[in-house]
């Protein structure tokens, strides 16, 4: 066996047992002690924190480290790891979207063609349900995969675009960066068609192909990406328009609904504004009663009606 083979092999050993009897880890590999000791002592030097036993019944374990080195795993662990990446990019657990869509672009430019095709016929077979009759929103992960490495190396990219409308355009664009908020997934873009910066749901991105064209990144018109999309999604045209003051104070209330509406001082220490756009009514309500404090609807009127609605109706139940 070549000396990095049997590393890599010995690699996977050590992270798939917690400790091995060094006669019994020189079996599995075929070498003697001697040879053992120089392939842990050459992981060592890669960054492996190996600790060694000492003595006739002495062995090695690898220890967790300082840093993060490369780790070897199997096909099965592979595609668990890609299917759990995938899973994670729909913003099921706050704060591991973003780190598993740069995690999932790494694995998948590496991914063998055989387990490639496992896991597309994993993705494909599987439906996205909600607790209701509508649809499931979540974007295709292999989207993200593209777009990912095209805003960190600054590669124009093309794909096709469904508005709101279903309206279908082709769109030649200079990424900037993608931004998770609440769980959609947004790609922050310079359209070289319109000339202008643009706020592209990722959802309805299909067939994204870097061109190869690299770019000088432009200044963005907003503090950063995420500031750019609240501002978007914000002024978006959505049918409802919401507004409310909370009796309690601007910080609680950030803290308990902040990232799905924009919360405002108002001046006075135990009330603040809070402002939310949305395409439904049920959702401001939903998220006006986890505020934990009494409130008062300013507008739209079909708001406040439909919190009387549930008010009786939770009061009777």
């Amino acid at each position: 066996m070549a000396t990095t083979t049997r590393t890599l092999r010995l690699l996977s050993l050590l992270q798939s047992h917690r400790y091995w009897p060094g006669n019994e880890l020189a079996d599995r590999l075929e070498v003697s002690p001697r040879t053992l000791r120089r392939d842990i002592d050459r992981l060592r030097e890669l960054g492996y924190p190996v600790r060694a036993r000492p003595g006739v019944d002495g062995g090695y374990q690898l220890d967790a480290g300082a840093v993060l080195p490369p780790l070897v795993i199997d096909d099965e662990e592979a595609v668990a790891l890609v299917i759990g990446l995938q899973s994670a990019t729909l913003g099921a657990v706050e704060g591991v979207s973003e780190p598993s869509v740069r995690a999932l672009a790494k694995v998948a430019r590496v991914l063998p063609a055989r387990l490639r095709r496992r896991v597309d016929a994993l993705r494909t077979m599987t439906v996205a349900a909600g607790w209701d009759d509508r649809p499931a929103s979540g974007v295709d992960p292999a989207v993200l995969v593209a777009l990912a490495p095209a805003c960190r190396d600054s590669e124009e990219i093309r794909f096709g675009y469904t508005a709101a409308d279903g309206t279908r355009t082709d769109r030649h664009t200079e990424p900037h960066r993608l931004v998770c908020l609440g769980r959609r997934w947004y790609l922050v873009a310079y359209d070289l068609t319109r000339h202008d910066w643009r706020c592209f749901r990722a959802d309805r991105i299909t067939a994204p192909e870097p061109t190869g064209a690299r770019f000088r990144q432009r200044e963005l018109p907003a503090e950063d990406a995420a500031a750019y999309v609240r501002h978007s999604v914000e002024h978006a045209a959505w049918p409802h328009r919401v507004e409310a003051l909370v009796e309690a104070p601007a910080a609680t209330v950030r803290m308990r609904i902040g990232r799905w509406v924009t919360v405002e001082e108002t001046g006075e220490t135990e009330r603040c504004r809070v402002r939310m756009t949305t395409d439904s009514l049920e959702w401001p309500a939903m998220a006006l009663g986890a505020a934990g404090a009494e409130f008062r609807v300013v507008h739209p009127p079909e708001l406040r009606e439909l919190v009387h609605s549930w008010g009786a109706r939770f009061g009777r139940a």
